[in-house]
């Protein structure tokens, strides 16, 4: 029996198509699509009629929100929201990493939303090339002869290897076969590219006549791996770019750097260690570098590769190069993050990562008062609300191991079980709140209210 039929036979229950039309159920139907509140509703109806539940005729509003909200929660699965990211983790992989500053969405807003010079010559009238802008800007930035877009570092890892080592040997000290998120690793991307590993080294010590010795196997490709998202402390020894690049150039082989976070100015600034640049690798004798968009950057989700032009080309005639092309809203992101760092007097401002990063202790604190004044105007006197010293990390596999001093908001009530219920709930509210936990206590890093007043705003919806 259909929904609407029901309808007619049950005059008390209102017709599909009346609810998926009603002012109360809109924000369903945005959030979770109008087949999918269609199918709520007809399993309330069933519901109504076989009295597994009953109709609140005094309320019908209410009732229906929410029976389809539970509903909603139970069968399907929710698309992506926005959240307040207060876990003390400023590149989180699980919420989204880099932030795009909303004045750099407006001005890329009507290249998505109409049509764009994406691969058009607007001086000639002929086909452009898709990338020709953004390499341009990225190759100014490092001072690189070329350079080329792909959708991720990774895949910027793939299809060098593919195109210049394929079939043929690569060399990689022990110590730097990584593994990325998801248990992505190294030797299996080399291995998807038809390359043959040749291991040098150990894990903690590898020496310049390591690589030498594995010049026999007349390999392709020297290639080195930052440490990006591990640390090797101790009784260690490394191949320095300079030292490494020396040697390839010597016998004629490419020598390649895989940065991983990647970024384009002095982290030390921050308070952080400093990270290698491209522009120095490239200096240092590197023929190519790969790095990402979308960590240390502050950019969206994108891998760049920048250096040789002889060896660029290469890569750009690759099929894979295709495959692994990124939109036009990639695209646009990332010309507009690298102009930002044009201006290097306002560059902080401008790009929400550094932005997070630089803010000081003093400005932290006031934060945490604020937010520490609702909170408790909002919460029962059983729990206990303190602002205490913490750490922050960088996060996204970028500088492991170092911290930054930041400030955060705690929660503590009595019972373990209390506290539990209250970080949960945090996710409840109309822009879910992701904090951690932390020796019992819930943490609400600072860093990641932001911006302010819309946090604060958003604590009023708390029960």
């Amino acid at each position: 029996m259909s929904g609407n039929k029901a309808a007619q036979e049950h005059p008390s229950i209102p017709s599909i198509d009346r609810l998926l039309n009603a002012a109360y159920l809109e924000e369903f139907v945005v959030t979770w699509g109008r087949e999918s509140v269609r199918a709520a509703i007809r399993a309330i109806q069933d519901r109504i009629r076989a009295k597994e539940v009953t109709l609140e005729i005094a309320d019908i509003e209410s009732f229906y929100r929410d029976e389809v909200a539970s509903w909603l929660a139970n069968e399907r699965i929710p698309g992506y929201r926005r959240v307040f990211n207060l876990t003390g983790t400023i590149l989180h992989t699980n919420l989204g990493r880099a932030r795009i500053d909303e004045r750099v969405y407006d001005r890329v807003k009507p290249l998505v939303t109409q049509p764009a010079s994406i691969e058009f010559d607007l001086k000639t009238g002929s086909r452009g090339q898709r990338e020709e802008a953004v390499c341009e800007r990225v190759c100014r930035l490092v001072v690189a002869e070329a350079a080329a877009i792909v959708n991720n570092n990774a895949s910027a890892v793939l299809i060098l290897l593919h195109t210049l080592a394929r079939d043929r040997h690569v060399v990689v000290s022990r110590g730097e076969l990584i593994e990325i998120g998801g248990s992505f690793r190294l030797p299996e991307i080399m291995q998807a590219a038809g390359c043959h590993l040749v291991e040098v080294g150990t894990t903690n010590r590898t020496h310049l006549t390591d690589y030498e010795r594995a010049l026999g196997k007349e390999p392709a490709l020297l290639l080195k791996v930052h440490p990006s998202n591990y640390r090797i402390q101790g009784f260690t020894t490394e191949v320095s770019t300079r030292a490494l690049s020396q040697l390839a150039n010597e016998h004629n082989i490419p020598c390649a750097v895989d940065l991983g976070s990647g970024a384009l100015i002095d982290t030390r600034q921050f308070g952080l260690p400093s990270e290698p640049l491209p522009g120095d690798v490239l200096r240092d004798g590197a023929d190519l570098v790969t790095f990402s968009g979308d960590k240390l950057l502050g950019g969206p989700q994108a891998g760049l590769l920048v250096g040789s032009r002889r060896l660029i080309d290469r890569i750009n005639v690759n099929p894979l190069k295709r495959a692994l092309r990124t939109s036009k809203l990639t695209l646009a992101l990332l010309d507009e993050t690298l102009k930002a760092y044009e201006d290097g007097e306002h560059v902080r401002e401008n790009v929400p990562t550094l932005r997070t990063l630089s803010m000081s202790l003093s400005e932290l604190r006031s934060r945490a008062k604020q937010i520490h004044a609702r909170l408790a105007e909002r919460l029962p006197s059983e729990i206990t609300i303190d602002i205490e010293s913490s750490d922050a990390e960088v996060g996204s596999g970028a500088m492991p191991g170092h911290t930054i001093q930041s400030v955060a908001v705690t929660l503590r009530a009595n019972a373990n079980a209390t506290t539990q219920e209250l970080f949960n709930s945090l996710r409840t509210l109309p822009i879910p709140v992701i904090g951690r936990m932390y020796k019992g206590a819930i943490y609400l890093d600072v860093r990641g209210a932001e911006p302010l007043d819309e946090f604060i705003k958003n604590l009023d919806a708390m029960p």
